[in-house]
């Protein structure tokens, strides 16, 4: 009885307090009103809970990150086996963690509720499909007629249609997903890119967006109030800390799996070859080659850096502490310039834009160059990519043709009640993207 009086007397103080900050009402209104079975948690808490107790979050552990499970390489970058291979690299799942626990810390230090941070962290790549950016390719071509295909735009679509949580009641009465029932601020957290196929604001041919044609009535109603085409502080900082996470840690598992040689970093033509995929793909509009090398050189001149690695308990450790510098050198310096842009206070919603130094974003471009290069263009690599294009592309294919055929009880349905081909043609992507490199290559085996 006694633990049930403070039980109640910490409820009645907890919600007596401002439990929100600077988030307003319309933040923590979500699509359907839920009441809640414990009172004393904040809305975004809850948000938080929904993701991390998710089944598209789970499916992620069976989605490759950079380094395929199971697959040993065949030489290291020296030419010689590995003296120690780690078997179990990272996946989606494990990536996501670690991207939610750097932006948990860095926004709270900026201000921003950390459950709310944390919920778009783990959410931000959970529409990503079997293989990745691979299978990204391969979907967007499948989803030609039917508004393309967008890791980023799936990920919205699964919180607020298909993952099944909570239903409402549709126009007719029949029962109509709000997939995680999320708050309008979770959702717009987790937009990385708010705006519809062809509505970059600066590139009209960008093949990125965070919202297929069919989902805008959903994307107008958790944008509302937003400024056209920006993302809220709290996506910002979770976008940087997906770019630190990725970074950071994909460098780490290509010098685990044996495929990097630190070593190689200081020889001109790897240099060069680094530098010119940093421009083509990673580094801010016109970064020349030189800043690039001076963004480099401030990193191999850290006394952390790592000089080489053969696997012992030493360099595991050696290793690890690089991955912590480097991640505590990229947040801290964009908290400090964020900071110094605007002032003391909690920075949220839209009351501030995410700071990040052109030489920290130099430096993190020349982090991505490297693991490109030297973990995922590497010949096998490309080999298993190749393969990956075929298995969903002859899946599609078979799916298209024997549908209901193949698909899972809840596409099976939506199948069912697709009005045209167009959304038939939707049905069948959104089933592939919900599936596991695994479960791609079993359905795939027994299909075809």
């Amino acid at each position: 009885m006694a633990g049930h009086d403070r039980a109640g007397a910490f409820s009645a103080q907890y919600t007596a307090q401002d439990q929100y900050g600077p988030y307003g009402g319309d933040d923590i209104e979500r699509r359907a009103p839920e009441p809640d079975k414990r009172p004393c948690r904040t809305a975004f808490q809850r948000d938080r809970a929904r993701v991390l107790h998710s089944a598209a979050l789970r499916r992620l552990a069976g989605k490759t990150q950079v380094v395929t499970p199971g697959i040993a390489p065949q030489e290291t970058a020296s030419g010689r086996a590995p003296l120690a291979w780690d078997a179990s690299p990272r996946t989606r799942l494990t990536h996501s963690l670690e991207c939610a626990q750097v932006g948990r810390e860095l926004g709270a230090a900026l201000g921003c509720d950390p459950d709310l941070v944390e919920t778009a962290c783990l959410a931000h790549d959970l529409g990503h499909p079997p293989f990745g950016h691979n299978g990204e390719q391969v979907l967007n071509d499948v989803a030609k007629d039917c508004g393309g295909f967008e890791g980023n735009a799936q990920s919205l679509r699964l919180l607020a249609r298909l993952e099944p949580k909570r239903f409402v009641h549709g126009p007719s009465g029949e029962p109509a997903s709000v997939g995680l029932n999320l708050t309008r601020a979770a959702l717009d957290a987790a937009t990385k890119y708010p705006w519809p196929r062809g509505g970059h604001p600066t590139d009209p041919d960008s093949p990125k967006f965070g919202v297929y044609e069919d989902d805008l009535p959903l994307f107008a109603w958790l944008r509302q109030g937003a400024p056209d085409h920006r993302q809220c502080f709290e996506a910002q900082v979770m976008d940087w800390s997906d770019d630190v996470a990725y970074s950071v840690h994909d460098v780490e598992d290509g010098l685990h799996a044996g495929h990097l040689d630190p070593g190689m970093l200081l020889a001109e033509p790897e240099r060069r070859d680094v530098f010119a995929c940093a421009v083509g793909r990673y580094a801010p509009p016109g970064t020349e080659p030189d800043e690039l090398a001076e963004a480099l050189d401030r990193l191999t001149g850290q006394e952390w850096w790592p000089r080489g690695y053969d696997g012992s308990a030493i360099a595991q450790a050696r290793l690890k502490d690089a991955t912590s510098q480097l991640i505590g050198r990229f947040c801290l310096a964009a908290e400090a310039a964020t900071r110094e842009a605007y002032g003391a206070g909690r920075l949220t919603r839209y009351a501030a834009e995410f700071v990040v130094p052109r030489a920290v974003r130099l430096e993190c471009a020349v982090l991505k160059a490297v693991a490109d290069l030297y973990v995922m263009q590497r010949d096998e690599q490309e080999r298993v990519r190749a393969d990956q294009r075929v298995v969903l592309g002859e899946l599609a294919e078979a799916l298209s043709a024997r549908a209901p055929e193949g698909l899972d009880p809840q596409f099976r349905a939506l199948y069912a009640a697709a009005g045209d081909d167009r959304e038939r043609q939707r049905v069948i992507v959104d089933q592939i993207a919900a599936l596991t490199d695994g479960s791609a290559r079993g359905l795939h085996a027994r299909l075809t």
